[in-house]
C-alpha cells in the first residue's frame, strides 16, 4: 500500500498500468470493492484505515484485474470473519469460475476448508496431503481439524 495514495487509488494503480480503459476503471473497483465491504473507504488514506480494512484493499488490488495465479499468505490473518469470509468466496470463485490457480499459505483451519487439497508441513516436510473431492466443506474442515491433532506425533500416525 502506497501511503500517499487513497485506497481506490491504491487498487486502479495495478488497472493503470496494465492499461486498462480508464472508463471502465472506476467500475470495476467499485464492484470489487462492494464484495469485500470496502467500498465507504475508497477516498481514505491508509492511515486513515483499520489493519483489516487495509489487508482487504491489498486483496482488491491483488484480484482485480482476474489473475490467473493468486500467492495468498494468511489472506484472511487480520480480518474479522464476516471479511474473511467475503473474501474467501470470492477467492473460491475465481477457482471455479475463471480457473485461477490460488496457493495459499495459511494457519487457519477455516481458511483452509475452502481450498481443494492442503499439504500439511512439519520441520520444513510435508507431513500428509488430503483432497476435498465431493465432501462438504464442513466435513473437510472435521478432516483437516484431525489431521491438525496429529501434527504433534509421529508421521507413522497418519495413514
Amino acid at each position: 500500500m502506497l501511503d500517499t495514495l487513497t485506497i481506490e487509488e491504491n487498487i486502479a494503480l495495478i488497472l493503470t498500468i496494465n492499461k486498462v480503459p480508464e472508463n471502465e476503471i472506476d467500475a470495476k473497483i467499485l464492484e470489487i470493492a462492494k464484495k469485500l465491504g470496502i467500498e465507504e473507504i475508497l477516498q481514505k488514506y491508509p492511515y486513515q484505515v483499520s489493519g483489516g480494512q487495509k489487508q482487504r484493499c491489498a486483496a482488491c488490488r491483488a484480484i482485480v484485474n482476474q489473475p490467473k495465479i493468486i500467492l495468498a499468505d494468511e489472506p484472511t490473518g487480520s480480518l474479522d470473519s464476516k471479511a474473511a469470509r467475503q473474501l474467501l468466496e470470492m477467492m473460491e470463485d475465481m477457482n471455479q469460475k475463471m480457473k485461477a490457480t490460488i496457493l495459499m499459505v495459511t494457519h487457519d483451519p477455516f481458511s483452509a476448508s475452502y481450498c481443494k487439497k492442503i499439504l500439511f508441513l512439519k520441520d520444513g516436510k510435508i507431513f500428509n496431503k488430503i483432497e476435498k473431492g465431493d465432501q462438504p466443506r464442513k466435513d473437510f474442515y472435521n478432516e483437516i481439524l484431525d489431521v491438525l491433532a496429529l501434527l504433534g506425533g509421529d508421521a507413522r500416525d497418519v495413514r
